[in-house]
């Protein structure tokens, strides 16, 4: 790992705009949308959901898995770029403010002057058990140029984060992928998460690609973890995830984490809180985690500080803190 790199964490994945709701079941029944888990829609299909919810309160967060976990670990401490595709409109204008205000460099991953199409965005229901079910338009994000991956940018990190959502879309598997030989060319290390059961689900070999030969660190909550390896035992669940990495981190909920690493396997205990809203909590623990191990925490140890801050995000709306000093609190209050 390249110790005087310009960079601490590199993301590459979606640049998403979350518009958010609270609301009951019936809008899910009324979508046949499937509850705790990501679709992807078309403009049709979210100008359907924006009609139906006419006079209902949307928040707007800045979002994106990939983004939220970058954006968390650059609030904690980390000098961190991201690599996404965005739009010359609104929304666009909103990530990339937000992005930039917090002092994380961006690289467009689309043709110069290239101002076509819109910006991703994403329906995200809070049902009344605070989890989240994401509707997610991808907008100019499904096409990322793989050729505009800035290999040489990547080669001054310390580590690539690569989203699992990015196999949904065959040009943006090809920009990860790219992305990935980037990095194993320049000895970084290379984290991934699964993101989303339905990638998991429908996806498979898309996900295969990205990994390549392997990953250093994989993150996936128990749901992903289980689909993968097609099992309903995390032990066996685990032993298949760790070919794929030596270091997993395996969310369990209210219950925690679960981290496997070179000196075995523990499970850290989740913190109590008042959950109103499960968005984002895996990717605040993603980020967390990887603060902790690039400031030289071990692995339990970096399990627990992501424990503490999902705990923390799970509290409040949105899949951001409300500040980046409050990301630098937490991080002040943990260690």
């Amino acid at each position: 790992m390249n110790q005087r790199a310009l960079l601490d964490i590199y993301g590459i994945g979606n640049a998403i705009v979350d518009n958010e709701a609270s609301l009951d079941d019936s809008f899910l029944r009324q979508f046949s949308l499937p509850k705790g888990q990501m679709t992807l829609v078309d403009d049709h299909q979210m100008g359907e959901f924006m009609h139906a919810l006419q006079g209902v309160e949307l928040r707007r967060f800045g979002g994106g898995s990939a983004a939220n976990t970058v954006y968390a670990g650059g609030a904690f401490g980390l000098r961190a770029g991201y690599a996404c595709r965005l739009a010359d409109d609104e929304n666009g204008r909103f990530f990339r403010q937000e992005m930039q205000a917090a002092n994380i460099g961006l690289t467009q991953l689309a043709a110069k002057n290239d101002t076509g199409g819109q910006s991703g965005q994403c329906l995200v229901i809070v049902s009344q058990d605070a989890q989240r079910t994401l509707c997610t338009n991808l907008g100019v994000s499904s096409q990322l140029d793989g050729k505009k991956v800035d290999g040489e940018l990547i080669g001054q990190s310390r580590l690539l984060y690569i989203e699992g959502y990015l196999s949904s879309s065959s040009e943006n598997v090809g920009a990860a992928m790219n992305a990935h030989h980037h990095a194993r060319a320049n000895g970084l290390s290379v984290a991934l998460t699964l993101s989303d059961v339905s990638m998991v689900s429908f996806f498979r070999e898309a996900l295969e690609s990205i990994m390549g030969n392997g990953l250093d660190i994989l993150f996936c909550n128990l749901e992903e973890a289980l689909t993968w390896a097609k099992t309903d035992r995390l032990d066996i669940a685990a032993r298949e995830l760790l070919d794929i990495a030596p270091e997993l981190y395996i969310t369990l909920g209210a219950k925690g984490s679960t981290v496997y690493g070179p000196r075995g396997h523990q499970t850290l205990p989740g913190i109590r809180a008042v959950a109103k809203d499960s968005n984002g909590a895996g990717d605040i623990y993603a980020g967390a985690c990887l603060a902790a191990r690039l400031k030289g925490a071990e692995p339990p140890q970096a399990a627990a500080f992501g424990n503490f801050a999902a705990a923390r995000i799970v509290a409040q709306y949105g899949a951001r803190l409300e500040s980046r000093e409050a990301y630098q609190r937490l991080f002040a209050e943990f260690f």
